[in-house]
């Protein structure tokens, strides 16, 4: 993919996430084991709000541990959310089930990392663009999926590193998060950011729209405040 002229603030889709957190906020294990903790009213939850948006977005790491296929199960007569995969690295495996499972196309974000081989095997299913960076341009890939696939709402469904990266950016708008009654513990287990340790540049302040308890989960929805700015007279 070749660099693209983009105007000062290109239009893009409004981004929401959704996330599963521990009580002491880790969204998986050290280990970075499947994200399946959460009970079986707050996966319906995570349905849901993937049939609200117009593409579910996953970092390509987190797509391979929870061997997910970004589709809505059940759902016919509806058009399916687009399919949205980001790897800086590119090593994304032909075989993991999104690819075999048949739903909405596939758009994956990539850099030159990618391997040749692994460029030529999904080329047949998949959209992929190629960014000239070191890391995948999250400004320009929303404003891609804004003007070349109508996208206007996606939801970011991991994983932290790539979730960090979206706020780092000012580029989130809105959170859902699942508070669940477990402790993982441990230093090296990733939290909402990804791992301990690394700071965003700067914090982003979120306010609290809904909160309810369902069983011993708490289900919350936040936005992020951003400030005015003040247009001199």
């Amino acid at each position: 993919m070749s660099s693209r002229a983009l105007p000062k603030t290109p239009p893009r889709p409004f981004v929401t996430a959704n996330f599963a957190v521990t009580a002491d906020g880790r969204i998986s294990t050290r280990n970075f084991t499947p994200s399946d903790f959460s009970s079986k009213r707050d996966k319906r939850r995570l349905v849901k709000i993937r049939a609200t948006c117009d593409a579910v977005l996953v970092g390509g790491r987190t797509l391979a541990a929870d061997t997910m296929t970004l589709g809505i199960p059940g759902v016919r007569g509806k058009k399916l959310p687009l399919r949205v995969i980001v790897s800086n690295s590119g090593r994304i495996a032909p075989t993991l089930r999104v690819f075999e499972k048949p739903g909405a196309p596939i758009v994956i974000f990539t850099t030159r990392k990618m391997p040749a081989k692994t460029r030529d095997a999904l080329a047949s299913v998949a959209d992929i663009f190629i960014h000239p960076t070191p890391v995948v341009d999250l400004a320009l890939a929303l404003a891609i999926l804004r003007a070349d696939y109508g996208v206007k709402r996606l939801v970011c469904e991991g994983g932290g590193t790539l979730l960090r990266s979206f706020a780092a950016a000012d580029l989130l708008d809105e959170i859902h998060l699942t508070f669940c009654p477990l402790i993982f513990g441990g230093s090296a287990a990733p939290t909402l950011s990804g791992v301990p340790g690394k700071f965003l540049p700067k914090s982003t302040q979120l306010k609290l729209i809904e909160m309810k308890r369902a069983g011993d989960e708490c289900l919350t929805r936040w936005s992020v405040v951003r400030k005015k700015t003040r247009t001199a007279k």
